[in-house]
């Protein structure tokens, strides 16, 4: 696995002639040998990154640590379309989003919107397919393991505060709906490649218009100007650069919501007949000791957290769930959508261990021995497959 992953971090995506519409979502074409990461996300740190294509780089899991928050530097990226010219920072407040399925539809800059609310909430932002590399079946796409998520602090204009002063939602409004301002490449349909994702109605009264992360300013690598933050839902709800707000009856036709980031049993093709990747479920992983550790007490560190619920409890166990203990969450509780890192002191004599952590959600939902699969591989939070082989001696 360790050579596989040093082999990742070297592949960056070759968008050469007549790759346009791949690199756009996000495909990769062929993989060659890179020596520094992409432009646009030069300022993270290499040591923590694993590089699958110009649009997907991963956080190392020994990154994570104990920490209770990802730091930019740190965190994942997954970009569906390459992201806008870095121009559109020169300016944020100017920065335009058009409202409508509202009493009073018009556009608000950035600007105005700070005028209009204010807000900060910590959350676990991950993509939908963490984890895919533990399915069987082997899904198309890229092999994320546990990297492809990050615990991070949102500050912004609560959604439901502009909905209100523009009015109230409209009638039969069932669906938020928000657009991304990627340019879309010549020659391509825009409805096959725009990043355009409809979420419940439900969620109004929590996602953000966010332009701050871990009190900085966005950057353009995640979503800066302005992201539309969604709590407890998937990475790809979360829409960078948004530019477009709407409140409406049906959910968006655009292909990344009709027929992409849909749960669908393996063999077969996404469409609106199954269900949308919108909530996350409970989850955990360990992030050290990762390979080997020294006979004595060790401190088995991870990340727990609760997706669309809360987190209430943590297990560990070092024969690969033969037996489980009861760790201890350290560091602050951030709230109900962020992550909280968690330790079991243990005493380990010289061998070989398996070691797996198992989390439980504040309704009881408990993370499963292994997950069903789905064609796209989404949404995996088995317990089994992320587990650790360590070596004491």
């Amino acid at each position: 696995m360790t050579e596989t992953i040093n082999l990742q971090r070297r592949l960056v995506l070759a968008g050469g002639a007549g790759g346009a519409a791949l690199l756009a979502s996000g495909v990769g074409l062929r993989a060659q040998e890179a020596s520094a990461l992409p432009d646009y996300v030069s300022f993270k740190n290499p040591d923590a990154m694993i590089v699958h294509s110009n649009n997907t780089l991963e956080t190392e899991r020994s990154a994570f640590g104990a920490s209770s928050l990802t730091s930019e530097e740190r965190l994942y990226i997954r970009n569906n379309v390459s992201p806008p010219d870095e121009s559109v920072l020169d300016d944020r407040d100017a920065w335009e989003v058009s409202f409508e399925g509202v009493a009073e539809p018009r556009a608000i800059t950035v600007g105005e919107l700070k005028t209009m609310g204010v807000e900060t909430v910590a959350m676990v932002l991950q993509c939908s397919g963490n984890g895919r590399a533990y399915f069987e079946h082997q899904p198309s796409g890229t092999s994320w393991q546990v990297g492809a998520a990050g615990c991070v602090m949102w500050t912004g204009v609560p959604l439901r505060a502009v909905v209100d002063a523009l009015g109230g939602v409209a009638e039969g409004a069932q669906f938020v709906t928000g657009t991304g301002g990627e340019p879309i490449p010549d020659g391509i349909e825009p409805r096959d490649v725009i990043v355009e994702r409809s979420v419940p109605l439900d969620a109004l009264d929590t996602i953000l218009l966010a332009w701050d992360i871990n009190g900085e300013p966005i950057s353009l690598a995640h979503g800066g100007p302005l992201r539309m933050v969604v709590p407890g839902y998937t990475g790809v709800n979360n829409v960078k650069y948004v530019n477009r707000v709407a409140l409406t009856e049906t959910e968006t036709d655009a292909l990344i919501q009709s027929e992409r980031y849909r749960i669908h049993p393996v063999g077969t093709d996404g469409s609106p007949d199954y269900p949308s990747v919108w909530q996350m479920s409970v989850k955990s992983w360990i992030t050290g000791p990762l390979e080997s550790a020294v006979a004595g007490t060790n401190q088995i560190i991870g990340v727990a957290f609760g997706g669309i619920n809360a987190v209430e409890s943590v297990e560990v166990s070092v024969d690969g769930g033969e037996t489980w203990e009861a760790a201890e969450f350290i560091g602050p509780d951030l709230g109900r959508h962020a992550w909280r890192p968690f330790v079991l002191a243990r005493e380990l004599e010289a061998g070989n261990y398996t070691i797996v952590s198992r989390a439980t959600d504040s309704e009881g939902n408990q993370q499963p021995e292994e997950m069903e699969p789905n064609d796209p591989g989404y949404n995996h939070n088995g317990w089994r497959a992320p587990g650790v082989e360590l070596t004491v001696g």
